[in-house]
């Protein structure tokens, strides 16, 4: 490979990277929630697209496109981490609590009806027609290597993205609310008897996966600008497939798939054709729920009859 393909397969990883790790971030939502309920809770990706209008909506109100920078970033955040955790209680409360312990058919079914719900009623409330995301951080090239680009929104999405990831193991792994989480994972019954409030655990759960959803919206938002009600659709389900990869309910393997993820659509795009990039995510759920559907880091659970 001379240099100038290597520096073309530099530029393509570290694209690769970027998008990857805005899946991940949502791929987090969708095996949080799964590792708790055992639920797949395809609204997720409507809160992603509801948390993308509450940023697009602050950054009008303030005219933050107008003081582009770290600090409007952090209100944009902010604004659509509210409203997604907020948008995530209501939906465990109203949508999935009453249904705890009904048939898993009928808990999936209700999911696709808010998720359909929270789609059309997002073209009433924001329109249908796309919106522009404000610009709160300037996409312009910090340095070069050769003719390796390293742009300042690349660098911006991974240092968010590695900051919220690097938060999320320190809460799972070494906090009280962490700990109660693995232990309602692992058994909730159990985890009951010792004394954990297990409906307060899955709200937690809800607000944290929900939070993530937000913070990608606006990642996502600053990278591809233009939002509309049913952007979560394709994106969620992406998202959905890079938590399968990496082996649902398994945090690393989130992380893991959004990135694997990632880094395959942008070689496709840049070394086959654009054509094929939304048809990979759908050809890698197929493969891997052939070969091995349990995940790269997920484990076979035998159910006992």
């Amino acid at each position: 490979m001379d240099q100038g393909h290597t520096q073309e397969f530099i530029q393509h990883l570290i694209n690769g990277i970027s998008l990857g790790s805005i899946y991940a971030l949502i791929a987090l939502g969708y095996t949080m929630v799964y590792g708790i309920l055992q639920l797949i809770n395809f609204a997720h990706s409507e809160v992603y697209m509801v948390g993308a209008f509450a940023a697009y909506y602050t950054g009008r109100q303030f005219g933050l496109d107008q003081h582009p920078g770290v600090l409007s970033l952090f209100i944009l955040l902010i604004a659509a981490v509210a409203a997604c955790s907020l948008l995530g209680i209501t939906i465990e409360r109203l949508a999935y609590r009453p249904l705890r312990k009904a048939p898993k058919l009928n808990i999936l079914i209700t999911a696709i009806g808010v998720s359909l719900l929270l789609q059309y009623s997002g073209q009433i409330i924001f329109g249908a027609d796309p919106k522009l995301f404000p610009e709160v951080i300037k996409d312009s090239s910090l340095f070069e290597i050769g003719s390796v680009e390293v742009r300042s929104l690349d660098i911006t999405i991974l240092i968010v993205s590695t900051l919220v990831m690097g938060g999320l193991h320190f809460l799972v792994h070494h906090t009280k609310i962490g700990t109660a989480m693995r232990a309602v994972s692992s058994n909730s019954n159990v985890a009951s008897l010792m004394g954990i409030n297990v409906d307060r655990i899955i709200t937690y759960t809800f607000v944290i996966g929900s939070s993530l959803a937000g913070i990608a919206s606006v990642l996502v938002g600053l990278k591809y600008p233009k939002i509309d009600p049913l952007m979560g659709m394709l994106f969620g389900i992406k998202a959905f497939v890079a938590a399968v990869l990496g082996g649902i309910g398994s945090l690393p393997g989130a992380m893991l798939g959004g990135v694997i993820l990632g880094l395959c659509e942008e070689m496709v795009v840049g070394y086959l054709s654009s054509t094929y990039r939304d048809a990979l995510a759908f050809g890698v759920l197929i493969v891997i729920l052939l070969f091995r559907p349990a995940g790269l880091l997920g484990s076979v659970v035998r159910e006992k009859v």
